[in-house]
């Protein structure tokens, strides 16, 4: 049988990984995908540079994209580039051309998916992004396709390796998040400029497209609250762990009656919890079906061939159904086009959840009962609380709480008028609190 052809589009972490794996497996994975699966040309900035490397004579290096998404004798685009600009032209580019696509590139998917999945519609083709959503992980196939008969209640998932290495760090070694930035800078899993990771805005990306895929609608990046790690203090870490609780960067998506919850932040998670112990750079999500209950995937986030493991598998897929009549392939949102749904997204101030607060303050009578009639104005009622003298003995002292379940908005009412006592010496610190229970 004739063997499917492929083309790469960039031979960096995830390009190379994928030609490595590729060529170094290639008799298992024709095994599995009943045909040869042939990496035919690449496209790179630095052609010498990539010749030095990858010295199989087989693969054309070039250093035109639009040259390989054009060529005839390429029937499957791998575009791993990263960026959007470009990579967005690229795989537009490759659908006109009737090619399919496989992609990692989590941004450009979250961003563009709704109009790239109705052009390949159109064109009968398909755009694959196993790699884009937890690395190694197969958690788009599972939610796609394994959990099929499922309607999804939720997925909460620690979906950026770079942040939980750093939550690591402050809570096994009391680093600050500074010097634990710099450990992962230092070790490669954090970038130079760190913001996307930090900032949660990579995980972001990665939760806006599990959310599409759980409940059918659109990408809806533009409306996800986005928070990340870099106001999160050693205390907070150690009150967490004296309470029961660990923080992680949580990427959180849920089902209720009134809308999609779509949210990355910092979240309390109780010990207890399988999820609240995956530790260094490692990726966890947690899928809760009506039927299945709670279903948890863990592996690698990251890294070369942990990527490339997805990419290979999604071009084994669409080689499977290479010749399939386009009608009846697995949809790319994993609901048919046509019945993708308007819930809408949240707004912040409507999530209902529980929370951790810090009040930093003056050791004085009568702070406590303040605090807490503002709470009690606002609806709020308290679930455990301690006090907690400072280091320096200076009269301060961190009051530590944890409330019941409550609106954001009331919650954010509270803490406006709590940082209004005289008694308060800082800002008041949030942190949600999510149970994650079956």
């Amino acid at each position: 049988m004739k063997p499917v052809r492929v083309g790469i589009l960039g031979l960096g972490t995830v390009g190379g990984g994928t030609l490595t794996v590729l060529q170094r497996n290639a008799a298992e994975i024709a095994r599995r995908a009943g045909r040869n699966i042939v990496p035919v040309v690449a496209a790179v900035r630095d052609v010498a540079r990539a010749r030095e490397k990858f010295t199989d004579a087989s693969v054309r290096i070039i250093d035109d994209p639009f040259v390989v998404v054009r060529n005839p004798d390429v029937d499957i685009v791998v575009e791993a580039m990263g960026g959007e600009t470009l990579a967005r032209e690229l795989i537009f580019a490759a659908i006109a051309a009737g090619k399919h696509v496989v992609t990692a590139n989590k941004a450009l998917v979250a961003k563009h998916g709704t109009e790239i999945f109705a052009a390949a519609q159109q064109k009968g083709v398909t755009v694959a992004f196993e790699a884009a959503v937890g690395g190694g992980i197969p958690i788009i196939k599972a939610i796609r396709e394994g959990l099929t008969a499922n309607r999804i209640e939720w997925i909460a998932g620690i979906i950026n390796g770079t942040t939980n290495f750093i939550l690591t760090q402050m809570r096994d070694q009391g680093a600050s998040f500074a010097d634990a930035l710099q450990l992962a800078q230092e070790k490669g899993y954090a970038e130079a400029d760190p913001t996307f990771d930090v900032e949660g805005i990579d995980a972001a990306h990665k939760l806006t497209i599990l959310s599409a895929l759980a409940f059918g609608i659109p990408m809806q990046f533009d409306k996800a609250h986005i928070e990340g790690v870099s106001q999160l203090t050693r205390d907070d870490v150690r009150y967490a762990e004296q309470l029961g609780y660990r923080i992680k960067l949580l990427g959180m998506t849920r089902r209720t009656s009134a809308g999609i919850e779509l949210r990355v932040h910092p979240a309390l998670i109780p010990a207890k919890r399988l999820i609240a112990n995956v530790d260094g750079s490692m990726n966890a999500i947690l899928v809760k079906g009506d039927a299945v209950g709670v279903t948890l995937y863990y592996g690698a986030g990251a890294g070369s061939e942990p990527t490339a493991s997805s990419i290979v598998a999604d071009l084994v897929d669409v080689t499977r159904m290479h010749t399939a009549d386009p009608h009846h392939r697995v949809p790319h949102l994993a609901f048919q086009p046509e019945n993708l749904s308007a819930e809408p997204i949240l707004p912040m101030g409507e999530v209902r959840t529980r929370y951790y607060l810090r009040l930093p303050a003056k050791d004085e009578t009568g702070v406590l009962a303040e605090v807490t009639r503002i709470l009690a104005d606002a609806g709020i009622s308290i679930e455990a609380m301690v006090q907690q003298e400072s280091a320096a003995g200076n009269g301060l002292v961190d009051i530590v709480m944890l409330t019941h379940q409550c609106l954001e908005k009331h919650i954010d009412t509270a803490i406006a008028a709590i940082g209004c006592l005289p008694a308060l010496v800082g800002d008041v610190a949030r942190i949600r609190l999510e149970s994650l229970a079956g």
